[in-house]
């Protein structure tokens, strides 16, 4: 008697611990606490969709959720709606969700001020040119091509915020609802990473994006180059047009010859 008393307490203490809000077990947080499955709509012409009404930059894709977290510049993802989120590697984040336009980014880094909105977002500049380097035509991308968006785990519906199931569940509920199976190569290859991180609590970047870790870098040289190309010649004064139709140098200069200061460039 008194040992079925005893496994019937230990039974109560395991599905108590399992009931147990997200909030309180997910060791990695990006900001994201939504109350109940949140509402989500195709991005045209991508197999991409994103959260209208979430004030985070909240995406699906082929199977996963996916949030770039503009705290650290990184990008992050789940097979679940709150996570929790585990890092993704910037070589290893999908094409799809770089080319998404800037317009479907709720929130955004200071410096994207100025980007084409109907353009992704300047990923080179974000990330450097090594990162470049290793994602060569990351930006190409035929809209007329496109593959069909994966459908969503509208399973996650029964699970709203207060019965949100512990990470160590997720993946168990998940595999046994939802069998749609990754067809992008990135996320196939992050696949199985994102579901054990995710399972023990997630995993935060440790390091941040570089343009985030450096806000105040100098424009990048393409980019001011294109900017000075674009910009119209300076008007000369009509004393420096005197001064060129005599020959002389302008006062404070010798042999006509122009000093400027070069400005320093990082992306």
């Amino acid at each position: 008697m008194r040992m079925r008393r005893l496994s019937a307490l230990l039974l109560l203490l395991v599905t108590m611990a399992c009931a147990q809000p997200a909030s309180a077990q997910v060791s990695v947080s990006i900001g994201i606490n939504l109350p109940v499955f949140p509402h989500l709509v195709v991005v045209p012409s991508y197999p991409v969709y994103y959260a209208p009404s979430v004030s985070a930059n909240y995406f699906f894709y082929d199977g996963f959720y996916w949030v770039f977290n503009v705290q650290d510049g990184q990008w992050y993802s789940s097979s679940w709606y709150n996570g929790p989120w585990v890092f993704v590697q910037p070589v290893y984040v999908p094409q799809p969700l770089l080319v998404v336009p800037f317009r479907y980014y709720r929130v955004r880094p200071a410096y994207w001020g100025g980007w084409a909105y109907d353009a992704p977002p300047r990923w080179g500049q974000h990330w450097g040119r090594d990162w470049e380097s290793h994602r060569t035509g990351w930006d190409r991308w035929d809209r007329n091509r496109a593959p069909a968006a994966a459908p969503l785990p509208t399973y996650q519906r029964n699970y709203p915020r207060d019965r949100y199931p512990a990470p160590a569940q997720q993946v168990i509920i998940h595999n046994e609802h939802y069998n749609y199976q990754a067809r992008d190569a990135q996320v196939q290859q992050e696949r199985a990473t994102i579901f054990r991180q995710q399972s023990a609590g997630g995993a935060k970047a440790t390091v941040k994006a570089e343009r985030v870790e450096h806000p105040d870098a100098a424009t990048p040289a393409r980019e001011r180059q294109q900017r000075q190309e674009a910009a119209p010649p300076p008007a000369r004064s009509q004393r420096q047009g005197d001064h060129a139709a005599s020959g002389s140098a302008p006062p404070g200069r010798s042999g006509g010859r122009a000093w400027t200061t070069g400005a320093r460039t990082e992306i």
